[in-house]
């Protein structure tokens, strides 16, 4: 039994969510409260002594980092390649996909709007920031172009990752219309990709619990 540390809320474990389901896996889901400490406490900080979420257990072998989580259970109980192609370009087109998401999609979010909804002072709006989201969903209307799917024309771990990601943005009335590759990707990917709705469940809770202070001030 995989033991699956999270939030619904969490995008990154939202995107483990459904390649869990893609791949047909059981996971044991244990809830973290970060609002409540449960991260901080000492059993989770054993697991995971960076204490973030999502985090996976394996019998005695822990990991964390969502897109590390990923890789792993696609390497490991992936055998056929469904979502995760064998041969070493592909997975190299993958990959590039997850870190894009990582380190520009995802991470334009995190410059935006985590200031002004997660920290103690909060901040207003940068103007700056928000630049980085339209060109960080401009260089994925790019990739998309004449692409039904995130890599490769068929759908991978990437359409998980960042389909958890878009689906963040749009709750959050982030309009994103302005780039046509991407609403066509995202209208076929709540279609085909398995737990969806679960991961739109997460979204609504997302906002409820944090948006709607911020979103109503706009």
């Amino acid at each position: 039994m995989l033991d699956f540390y999270y939030m619904l809320y969490s995008a990154p474990c939202r995107s483990i969510l459904m390649t869990a389901r893609a791949l047909g896996l059981e996971l044991n889901k244990k809830k973290v409260d970060l609002d409540a400490g449960d991260h901080l406490k000492p059993e989770f900080l054993k697991l995971n002594p960076q204490h973030t979420i999502p985090t996976l257990v394996d019998g005695d072998f822990a990991l964390w980092e969502s897109r590390a989580i990923l890789l792993y259970l696609a390497e490991k109980y992936d055998k056929d390649g469904l979502v995760y192609p064998k041969d070493p370009q592909e997975r190299a087109v993958v990959n590039q996909r997850l870190f894009f998401d990582l380190g520009t999609l995802y991470q334009s979010y995190v410059y935006y709007y985590y200031p002004q909804l997660f920290e103690d002072v909060k901040k207003p709006a940068d103007p700056d920031n928000l630049k980085k989201i339209d060109a960080a969903f401009a260089m994925f209307d790019t990739f998309l172009e004449g692409q039904q799917y995130a890599a490769l024309g068929k759908l991978t771990l990437a359409d998980f990752a960042l389909l958890a990601t878009v689906s963040t943005f749009e709750i959050s009335e982030y309009d994103f219309k302005k780039y046509p590759n991407v609403v066509r990707w995202y209208d076929n990917a709540k279609k085909v990709v398995p737990g969806w709705e679960e991961n739109w469940e997460g979204c609504v809770y997302y906002k409820n619990q944090y948006l709607l202070e911020l979103l109503n001030k706009q």
